[in-house]
């Protein structure tokens, strides 16, 4: 198979040619097939959510578990009631107050959706996607697309069309390329088939934002610390390897100067013995690593910029052939959170805290 690179622009102003190439996406999609496309979080891997077989071939060209859900795609609210067997009153007020964007609740499923892509659970992932390609695809496909992130199974999640290709030509039809994403961390996951809403997976929309539309929000245990092998994962990222680069990373938590010292300390150990040595660090702090591969990964200030930039980074140091990777950590408060809970993920939950 030859995988087909599209471009379209992604400012929503689509050309006569945009339109074609997201109408030939769709095509494919609703022929059973698979397109990858842009998101405003991550690129997604594309196929109807109501195909069994196209959920198949999803977790075959991921090399994805078959028990980590998929999540299921719309671009209106009317696209999801038949997918879904209620909708509560969380879930409403969740939903009118973040969709489209960034957020994704999982429901109770109707019968229409196969287990193939719920990952054998009663439950249905559901994102409404803001960025106008995928808003597009879904609404010219005329189905729900199921879509995790576009990547190898466990790798970092691809921002740029570039990052599917290296993973999945050969795997897939069609990627449409609408250039770099603007979020750069997965989806926010919220369950909310109980009393209580449970936060599954922080992303853009921060425990803050929820508790300040429906209240009280619990967070799963399983997010907080490796997960353990027996875990049905309720949603994506819950229990296997995620995001993690080809190095073996830790991450480093404490005072600044501290931490600085302890990584400058720990990157000459390895590169005295040899090793290729990758050092995640952020603007204010850059300056201050002399030895090895140094990355700034954005501002403290403005952590939107390292929710932005922290795929491609860890990308850049697998084809930098960087052997061992030292970061600092982040406070986890308001984006922190989904920020620490990738970086831990990545680092298999290597981190020394000083």
């Amino acid at each position: 198979m030859i995988t087909k690179v599209l471009q379209v622009s992604d400012s929503g102003n689509f050309s006569g040619e945009d339109i074609r190439n997201i109408q030939e996406a769709a095509d494919v999609i609703r022929s059973g097939g698979l397109a990858a496309f842009p998101t405003e979080t991550v690129y997604g891997l594309g196929g109807n959510a109501l195909d069994a077989d196209a959920s198949r071939k999803i977790y075959a060209a991921k090399g994805r578990p078959s028990d980590n859900p998929l999540i299921a795609h719309v671009s209106c609210m009317e696209e999801i009631t038949p997918i879904v067997s209620e909708i509560p009153e969380a879930g409403r007020k969740l939903a009118e107050a973040f969709w489209p964007g960034p957020m994704t609740l999982i429901f109770q499923k109707s019968e229409v959706v196969p287990y193939q892509t719920t990952g054998g659970l009663e439950t249905v992932a559901v994102r409404m996607p803001s960025d106008p390609v995928a808003q597009e695809l879904i609404r010219r496909a005329g189905v729900p697309i199921a879509a995790p992130s576009a990547n190898t199974s466990g790798r970092p999640s691809p921002t740029r069309a570039g990052h599917v290709y290296e993973d999945l030509n050969g795997k897939i039809e069609v990627i449409l390329d609408g250039g770099p994403v603007g979020i750069g961390v997965e989806s926010t996951i919220v369950d909310v088939t109980e009393d209580v809403p449970t936060l599954l997976r922080p992303g853009a929309v921060t425990m803050e934002m929820l508790r300040e539309v429906v209240g009280e929000v619990r967070i799963d245990p399983a997010i907080q610390g490796p997960p353990s092998k027996d875990l049905k994962p309720k949603a994506p990222g819950m229990k296997y390897r995620h995001y993690a680069p080809k190095a073996d990373m830790t991450i480093v938590e404490g005072e600044a100067e501290q931490v600085i010292a302890k990584i400058n300390a720990m990157a000459a150990e390895k590169i005295a013995e040899g090793k290729t040595v990758g050092i995640i660090c952020t603007d204010e702090t850059k300056d201050r690593y002399p030895r090895g591969i140094v990355e700034s990964i954005g501002e403290r200030a403005r952590k939107e910029t390292i929710a932005h930039n922290l795929y491609a980074v860890l990308r850049d140091f697998d084809g930098r052939g960087a052997e061992f990777i030292f970061s600092e950590g982040f406070s986890e408060d308001h984006l922190g959170q989904a920020i620490m809970n990738r970086l831990k993920k990545a680092a298999g939950y290597h981190i020394l805290n000083l």
